[in-house]
């Protein structure tokens, strides 16, 4: 794994409940704690903006017009070409 350097600011009162929540958890450093809650909240946030829950309902109506739709036209199938041709994922 590789390692960078992340330096930051902290207001006093900050950086000592900080300091005291890691010992609280048995971590070894301020700098073990702050990575840790890092990587549990970008993860938390990547998960938010890149998952769709949908209600039972909803996803059940959808199956249902997916299954009742006709075949694709031209023009569908025209623009699956050209997302193919673009590169479009």
């Amino acid at each position: 794994m590789s390692i960078t350097r992340f330096d930051m600011r902290l207001d006093d009162a900050i950086k000592l409940k900080a300091e005291k929540a890691a010992a609280l958890l048995g971590l070894k450093s301020l700098t073990e704690y702050v990575s840790k809650l890092m990587d549990e909240d970008a993860s938390r946030v990547i998960s938010q903006h890149e998952t769709i829950i949908v209600e039972d309902d909803v996803f059940d109506r959808f199956i249902k017009a997916c299954d009742s739709a006709g075949s694709p036209n031209q023009a569908l199938k025209d623009a699956l070409e050209w997302t193919k041709k673009s590169g479009i994922k």
